[in-house]
């Protein structure tokens, strides 16, 4: 088993059983030293093996990458050829990842990129090629794969049978922007992976719960868990042409009989120089974490020109007056922070819930969305789920899967979903709203929070006073991991596999109160997903830490 390197960053752990050729361990190349891809050559193309990755942040952070210059050479491209012949029967996808700048592109072609399986042995090895495209966008890493068993191929001879079907293919042809043309790309290259077809293990299970309200206590909302999000936004209005106020009042949200209750009501009200017809809630949760999954057992309000939504936005997002914005982690606009919509209901078309997702690649009237009918959906309670994995989000109605948001190609406009986010759940009203309305509430009797276990051993305290982290995470050859101590403490820093099994002790010793750091040195770790724990004389803090 070995882990996908080339998108370890964006799922760490969507590990691929690796089945290649007869005779190949494994067919990959990261262009420092790691790697069994010998004899790269280019057509018409500048080739540097070994060149400085010009942009070491996001997905990538290697430090060598290969260059790529198509020189305006009519057919440019790189390639590389097998002494074996890949068996596509079996194991049928290649992954790499691609940086294209948009200062080395001229011309007008399509941004794309292409790789081709061909013969090698051939005189003419174009002739019988079968090829993937995929688009590609410029300024930024991103992981593109090739399934030649499930995407749409191109064979040059019509009378060639699917590439799964055939066994003649030894050389790997990669083109940037296509061919017939004399325009020239620059472009950088790396983890290549020929990782086969085997399906991926089991993904994660979230089953240990790491963070909830339960509603217990009649009253107002638990200040340690929500945010009440009432600043209007500049213009006087909220989005999407809301027409209500959020407040703050418990008129509006409130605890009752283990239920919260977020009540919108037709009322004049006043606040921060704008009257408006209507008032609602609007609440942010303080906590916020990356992957898991999400579980609001509900009951919706009806009526027309009601919304209400239980979602979820990038803590990073810079909008004013949100929770996270206000403790200072607001660096990103809307969309490229990310917004995961759990559940959207429109009051218009009754009974439907709806799930989507709003990315730079699809935002506003997004195309990703998916939904379904639940016919008791205003008068009975339901539990609306998001399941939050490296590579996929799923949504699910009382375990009914309506949606999947999984793209063919990671990077920032795609999957801005792998950093944390927060949850909101909220009831707007739009201007069509029924003159008949007087008020009704969205009714919440618990929403919860899985992440997988760290180790039977070990436990997790999603709020804790050490202020356990480590940055960059993920992380390449080193790490360093902060905490605070409150008071002088023995402590015991400590380093697991996935299976709970102990990799490394990093400290052992008494220290004294106040802030601490321990560099963590990784270059003997394999890449993927490890835990580390914090024990001191009065808790046990674990954090996952990924390696890339």
């Amino acid at each position: 088993m070995i882990i996908n390197k080339s998108a370890v960053r964006n799922f760490y752990t969507l590990l691929f059983t690796l089945f290649v050729t007869t005779g190949f361990a494994q067919i990959q190349d990261n262009f420092e030293g790691n790697g069994n891809i010998t004899g790269w050559f280019g057509d018409d193309c500048n080739i540097d093996i070994t060149a400085s990755n010009p942009l070491v942040q996001g997905i990538n952070t290697s430090s060598t990458v290969l260059a790529y210059g198509d020189i305006g050479g009519q057919y440019a491209n790189v390639r590389f050829q097998m002494d074996e012949n890949f068996d596509l029967a079996s194991n049928n996808i290649f992954t790499l990842k691609i940086f294209v700048p948009n200062s080395g592109v001229t011309g007008n072609q399509n941004n794309q990129l292409s790789l081709k399986l061909q013969d090698g042995s051939l005189a003419a090895p174009w002739e019988t090629q079968s090829e993937i495209i995929k688009s590609i966008v410029l300024d930024q890493w991103q992981t593109v794969t090739f399934d030649f068993l499930n995407d749409n191929y191109i064979n040059l001879d019509p009378s060639s049978p699917p590439p799964t079907q055939r066994a003649d293919f030894n050389r790997v042809v990669i083109q940037v922007n296509g061919e017939n043309n004399n325009d020239q790309v620059v472009a950088y290259i790396d983890d290549i992976l020929y990782e086969g077809s085997a399906e991926p293990v089991a993904d994660p299970i979230y089953d240990y719960l790491v963070w909830s309200d339960e509603f217990n206590n009649d009253g107002s909302i638990n200040p340690s868990n929500w945010h009440h999000q009432t600043l209007l936004p500049s213009g006087g209005s909220w989005f999407n042409g809301e027409i209500q106020h959020y407040t703050n009042r418990i008129d509006n949200s409130y605890v009752s009989n283990g239920v919260l209750n977020i009540l919108g009501k037709k009322e004049s009200f006043t606040d921060q120089g704008v009257n408006k017809q209507y008032t609602s809630a609007r609440l942010n949760s303080k906590f916020a974490f990356t992957y898991g999954k999400v579980e609001v057992r509900a009951q919706m309000p009806s009526g027309h020109g009601t919304w209400p939504a239980i979602w979820m936005l990038g803590k990073n997002i810079n909008e004013d007056g949100g929770y996270w914005d206000l403790e200072g982690f607001g660096t990103t606009g809307w969309p490229a922070c990310g917004e995961i919509d759990i559940m959207e209901h429109w009051g218009h078309n009754q009974n439907y819930v709806q799930s989507a997702t709003h990315t730079p690649s699809s935002f506003g009237a997004t195309i990703n969305h998916g939904g379904q009918i639940i016919p008791t959906t205003s008068s009975e309670f339901h539990i609306y789920t998001l399941e939050w994995f490296p590579d996929k989000l799923v949504f699910k109605v009382d375990g009914n899967q309506h949606y999947m948001y999984k793209p063919d190609v990671y990077n920032a406009d795609t999957w801005p979903f792998n950093a944390e986010q927060y949850i909101l759940l909220n009831f707007a009203f739009l201007p069509d709203i029924v003159s008949t309305f007087v008020q009704d509430a969205m009714r919440v009797d618990y929403v919860r929070v899985y992440q997988t276990s760290p180790t039977s051993t070990n436990s997790v305290l999603a709020n804790s006073s050490l202020d356990l982290k480590n940055r960059p995470n993920p992380a390449n050859n080193q790490t360093t991991i902060s905490y605070h101590l409150s008071t002088a403490s023995s402590i015991d820093l400590s380093v697991y596999d996935l299976n709970g099994r102990l990799i490394k002790t990093l400290l052992n010793e008494k220290q004294v109160a106040g802030n601490h750091e321990v560099v963590w040195d990784l270059t003997d770790l394999s890449s993927g997903l490890y835990f580390y724990t914090l024990r001191t004389d009065e808790q046990v803090v674990t954090r996952k830490c990924i390696i890339e």
